[in-house]
């Protein structure tokens, strides 16, 4: 049973290094990401005065809001979601790993002993 549980623990290791580094795990990662950070980014959020501002002071906070929006956002979104999507698929395997561990203990025959 112990050697069992050693070949399940390093199928799970070898599938998570699979996912971060076989070029075909990588590419399909970076279009999810790619897709969600999208369906972020195109999402429009509006900033509502309490008081009306002057002019120049609106000019001022739509510029900060543009760049902001443009230039600073889509990177900080995509590391945020590309972390995301990874770690959803690194708990799909743990899942996988648990689910195969209990399948070898509920065989008949299947001991753990305390060692």
């Amino acid at each position: 049973m112990h050697r069992k549980f050693q070949e399940l623990l390093h199928g799970y290791k070898r599938d998570v290094f699979q996912l971060e580094h076989r070029q075909k795990d990588v590419e399909s990662v970076t279009q999810e990401c790619m897709a969600v950070c999208e369906d972020v980014l195109a999402q429009k959020y509006k900033y509502h005065f309490h008081k009306l501002p002057d002019a120049d002071r609106a000019e001022i906070i739509n510029m900060i809001n543009n760049y902001t929006r443009e230039a600073i956002l889509p990177p900080v979104v995509e590391k945020l979601v590309q972390r995301h999507v990874l770690l959803e698929r690194q708990v799909q395997a743990l899942e996988g790993l648990l689910e195969n561990m209990l399948e070898a203990l509920s065989k008949p025959g299947a001991t753990v002993s305390a060692d």
